[in-house]
C-alpha cells in the first residue's frame, strides 16, 4: 500500500476516534473537548488536502445519482464543521479565550448542538458511502486476496446487530430531540461508563453507515439500469 494511502487511513481513523470523544463532551471535560475539537478541525483540513483531487474533479465528468448523494453529504459535512468551529470559538473558555469575542452565546450553543448531532449523522453516512473502498483497503492491508462467503455473511450479521443496537441507542438517548431542537440542553448520564457511551454511539454510527451503504448500492443498480435502457 502506498504511503499516501496509509496516511489517509491513519487520518480518517484519528478523526473517527476524535468524533466519539467529542460527542462525549461532559464525560471528557470542557477543556479536553476544546482541544480535541481544534485537533479535529485541523485533521479535517488535512483530510481535504490529502483528497484535493476530489475538489479538482468536482466540475468534471457525469454526475450519477450516487455521485450527487456523495457530493451533497460532503457539502453538509463541510457546513457542519464550519458551524462547529465558529460556534466553538464563540463559546471557548480555554483555547480561543484570547479572542475579543463577546455575546452570541445563546446562538452559538444552539448552532453547536445542531452541527454536532447532524454532523455525526452526515459523517456516518459518508463512512457508509465509502465502505466498499474502506473494506478493500482493509483486505489489501491484511493481505486477504480471496473473498469468503462465510466471512461476508458474518460481517453482515454483525452489521445488522450493530444497526439494531444503534436504533436502541438513538431512542434511549433521545437524539431526535437534539437534532430537531425540541430541547436546547443535552442530557448526559454522568454515571454511565465511558466505554458504554462509545458503544452506543458506535451503534448509531453503524446504523447510519449501513443505511448509506445499501442506499449507495441501490443507486448504483438504478444507474446501471438506466444506462442499459438508453
Amino acid at each position: 500500500m502506498k504511503p499516501k494511502a496509509i496516511l489517509k487511513i491513519v487520518v480518517d481513523l484519528a478523526m473517527t476516534v476524535l468524533l466519539f470523544c467529542l460527542m462525549a463532551y461532559l464525560l471528557v471535560g470542557e477543556t479536553a473537548h476544546e482541544w480535541l475539537g481544534t485537533a479535529m478541525f485541523c485533521l479535517f483540513i488535512f483530510h481535504h488536502i490529502l483528497n484535493w483531487n476530489w475538489h479538482r474533479n468536482l466540475a468534471k465528468g457525469r454526475y450519477s445519482p450516487l455521485r450527487v448523494l456523495q457530493t451533497v453529504i460532503n457539502t453538509l459535512i463541510l457546513l457542519s464543521m464550519i458551524g462547529l468551529m465558529v460556534s466553538g470559538i464563540i463559546m471557548s473558555r480555554e483555547v480561543f479565550d484570547f479572542l475579543p469575542i463577546s455575546g452570541w452565546i445563546g446562538f452559538a450553543r444552539t448552532l453547536h448542538m445542531l452541527a454536532s448531532y447532524w454532523g455525526f449523522l452526515f459523517m456516518s453516512l459518508h463512512l457508509g458511502l465509502h465502505w466498499s473502498m474502506i473494506m478493500g483497503m482493509a483486505r489489501k492491508a491484511a493481505g486477504i486476496k480471496q473473498r469468503s462467503a462465510v466471512r461476508t455473511w458474518l460481517l453482515r450479521v454483525l452489521a445488522a446487530l450493530l444497526a439494531v443496537f444503534g436504533v436502541y441507542a438513538f431512542i434511549k438517548n433521545d437524539i431526535a430531540s437534539y437534532m430537531l431542537l425540541r430541547t436546547h440542553f443535552v442530557f448526559f448520564d454522568m454515571e454511565q461508563p465511558l466505554v458504554l457511551f462509545f458503544l452506543e454511539y458506535l451503534g448509531m454510527m453503524g446504523l447510519w453507515a449501513a443505511a448509506a451503504y445499501y442506499i449507495g448500492k441501490l443507486l448504483v443498480r438504478c444507474g446501471k439500469r438506466r444506462e442499459k435502457k438508453q
